[in-house]
């Protein structure tokens, strides 16, 4: 349930560690440490006093910590917050191959560090969560422990930005728009069949479908409202029938009939603007705003 700031800064201590405590998983010591602090101008700097104390804790608490959160994908029980962030990941319905490789990560990872492999999974694909877990095995320990704080970082904002709404609220989300021109008319392409498709090694899972209005746009975006996943892209246009409905002649098959787009996402609070330029026989791309 969220709740204000203001409501928050205002509230007993033992209701405004409640309110907030699940944000730090299984740490409510980390929320009671805050309400002395009170008021927090803006929510950015309510988390930012949160990590704060988190960082600022004796080593073995910070290790206790970060014991206390769970496997990747393992079949655990896990808290409300845990549940829908490795849901988002698709983390809940993994494939056998997918599952065994990332439970060897995880005995690795612990083997060698102590605690679990942390990543905020709501900034990245699948395939992405897979290369982290890989190149962080490579860490020394030092190295690892600042990537695991700095990952609790950007795990927490997204659970205070979910849970706290007020003044300054931290950049959580991010943006995926296209825009497709047909230049050979010089106008925008109005229902062109878009969809975008998530790749994952060899294999491309459709994950957004969409027809592009009268100004060449998608009514919505086609990720927005959350974080972009770190990975890599595919968006495939069906500019075949647009220029079929304009009696245009390209040949049978057409020249081009669905042009597919390969791109990367690396900045999930970034914004993504891929448009797709096209006549019936070229096309070309850019990254825009």
């Amino acid at each position: 349930m969220m709740v204000t700031l203001d409501a928050l800064n205002q509230m007993s201590g033992a209701d405004f560690a409640a309110a907030v405590a699940e944000t730090f998983e299984h740490a409510p010591w980390v929320a009671e440490a805050m309400s002395v602090r009170r008021p927090f101008a803006t929510v950015t700097a309510l988390h930012e006093a949160m990590m704060g104390s988190l960082r600022a804790s004796p080593r073995e608490r910070q290790l206790d910590f970060l014991r206390g959160h769970p496997e990747l994908g393992r079949k655990v029980v896990l808290t409300q917050d845990s549940q829908r962030e490795q849901a988002s990941a698709g983390l809940d319905r993994l494939d056998q191959a997918y599952a065994a490789r990332l439970a060897e990560l995880n005995e690795s990872y612990r083997t060698k560090f102590g605690f679990p492999f942390m990543i905020c999974v709501r900034r990245h694909s699948r395939d992405s969560i897979l290369r982290q877990f890989e190149r962080r095995l490579g860490n020394d320990a030092a190295s690892e422990f600042a990537a695991a704080l700095q990952e609790v970082f950007y795990i927490t904002r997204l659970r205070v930005a979910g849970k706290v709404a007020g003044e300054g609220m931290p950049l959580v989300n991010g943006r995926l728009s296209t825009h497709v021109l047909d230049t050979h008319a010089g106008r925008p392409a109005a229902g062109v069949a878009v969809e975008l498709y998530e790749l994952a090694g060899e294999n491309a899972h459709c994950i957004q479908t969409a027809i592009t209005n009268a100004d060449g746009r998608t009514e919505q975006p086609l990720i927005g409202g959350r974080p972009l996943p770190i990975g890599r892209y595919e968006l495939r246009f069906a500019v075949g029938n647009h220029f079929r409905s304009r009696g245009i002649d390209s040949g049978d098959p057409p020249f081009l009939d669905i042009v597919p787009l390969r791109f990367s996402i690396a900045e999930p609070e970034g914004h993504y603007h891929v448009p797709l330029l096209c006549t019936p026989w070229s096309y070309s791309t850019y990254r825009g705003s």
